[in-house]
């Protein structure tokens, strides 16, 4: 059962420009060490931190809360698997969130070019 949906899209530009204004504190602000690292390894990691940027107002649109008090930067996580098919992770205030609104999984889709990155999450619940 679907319990929530979210898409979000940014143009890449804007999140190298606060990556170039805020440097790691904007990093370490909106992605976890695993996230940061992973975007490091490209030659042009701007796109891979927007699609991330852009996941996350995506899931955070799914549960209907927004980014805030009730889920924030750090309480979400995108992995890759060894396909290179992206999952979420939830922490803190996510995990607590998913248990509330008997939530069993959050689907996520990235997509980037050079210009624009966009990310589509689906919060599944358990059928009532």
């Amino acid at each position: 059962m679907i319990l929530g949906t979210g898409i979000d899209i940014i143009e890449v530009a804007r999140v190298v420009g606060a990556v170039e204004r805020f440097g790691d504190r904007f990093l370490a602000r909106v992605l976890l060490p695993d996230e940061i690292a992973y975007c490091r390894s490209h030659a042009r990691p701007g796109p891979h931190v927007a699609a991330r940027f852009a996941a996350k107002e995506a899931i955070s649109k799914a549960f209907g809360t927004g980014i805030g008090s009730h889920l924030g930067w750090q309480d979400m996580e995108i992995r890759r698997r060894e396909s290179g098919e992206p999952y979420v992770v939830l922490h803190g205030k996510g995990a607590d969130l998913m248990k509330a609104r008997g939530a069993v999984h959050v689907h996520i889709s990235l997509s980037h070019t050079e210009h624009s990155a966009a990310a589509v999450a689906i919060l599944e619940g358990a059928a009532p």
